[in-house]
């Protein structure tokens, strides 16, 4: 197996099993359920070369201290506290603002391929993308300059659905195979690496409750958006299995800590920051959540849930 597939050969060699419906809302995953590889342990005491690859949710954009203008890229990100607490050898962040899984095989500016990162000898991965690919800059700035016409509706969700079908539903169901093509790429790289996919935290209150204007969505786009997020969390989730790699969920463990709470209690910033963080971005202590939650997986054993 070559270890750079390309994401055009890859699709012809192999087919992803996901049907997206036409109806509005559908998007129909259909995951095999993987059976574990053999344990290949990554902890304190051992020799440890660990990749971070992902988007501006891994590298955290304006959290001190920036250490790559060029990819919004943070020394107290999430991979960054999870190689100092494991006391890896080796550790590269490859994670950079904006990318899609594209970028996984194309320079992004000044920053490589990001899988350029991975090598043969890679102990860990963890990856977090997706968000991108779906449209998650445009989703926030078209959701929060539809909210005015109809601040008490949904007017989002409606435009989301007017070819019938919801749009977003259908954006995941497309980025399914891209993420698939990553962790394939991913394993023919490093054959032996612990492979981690890691979710997106918790954005907007998980009981579907609003706050506008200070998050500026209509009421009833709150639980519409909250809905897609998990959406998107669940088909990663799926595409990991997939894959006999491991899901990092750091959804619940941020739960209560979302971008409507008051700023001593978010973890996640509002359109309008108040502490150091790019808009709907993580604080560092957004950060330090889902490190920890990376943490409590690598903590577990491979293949435990």
């Amino acid at each position: 197996m070559a270890n750079d597939t390309h994401p055009g050969e890859a699709a012809r060699r192999r087919s992803w099993p996901l049907t997206a419906g036409a109806a509005l809302g559908g998007c129909v995953l259909v995951a095999a359920s993987a059976v574990p590889a053999s344990a290949h342990g990554v902890g304190h005491g051992r020799d440890t070369q660990y990749v971070s690859l992902g988007d501006s949710y891994t590298s955290g954009p304006l959290i001190p201290q920036q250490v790559d203008a060029a990819c919004a890229r943070s020394d107290h990100n999430y991979p960054s506290i999870v190689a100092a607490e494991r006391e890896v050898t080796a550790f590269k962040d490859a994670s950079c603002g904006g990318a899609t899984t594209e970028d996984m095989w194309k320079p992004q500016g000044t920053n490589p391929p990001q899988l350029n990162a991975v090598q043969r000898d890679t102990d860990l991965v963890t990856v977090q993308i997706g968000g991108n690919d779906i449209g998650f800059g445009s989703i926030i700035a078209t959701c929060a300059g539809l909210s005015s016409t109809d601040v008490t509706g949904n007017p989002c969700q409606r435009h989301y659905a007017t070819s019938g079908f919801d749009q977003l539903a259908l954006n995941i169901a497309q980025t399914a195979p891209k993420v698939d093509r990553v962790l394939r790429a991913v394993r023919a790289k490093a054959p032996h690496a612990r492979v981690l996919v890691v979710g997106y935290p918790d954005l907007l209150p998980d009981d579907g409750s609003g706050c506008y204007p200070s998050v500026p969505f209509a009421s009833k786009d709150f639980p519409y958006l909250r809905d897609t997020e998990k959406r998107l969390n669940l088909m990663l989730r799926l595409v990991a299995q997939w894959n006999h790699a491991e899901y990092v969920d750091t959804y619940g463990p941020t739960q209560g800590h979302d971008m409507c709470k008051a700023p001593a209690d978010r973890w996640i910033e509002p359109l309008q920051p108040a502490s150091p963080a790019a808009p709907a971005h993580p604080t560092a202590k957004g950060e330090q959540a889902m490190a920890s939650a990376v943490l409590a997986r690598l903590d577990k054993g491979r293949g435990r849930d």
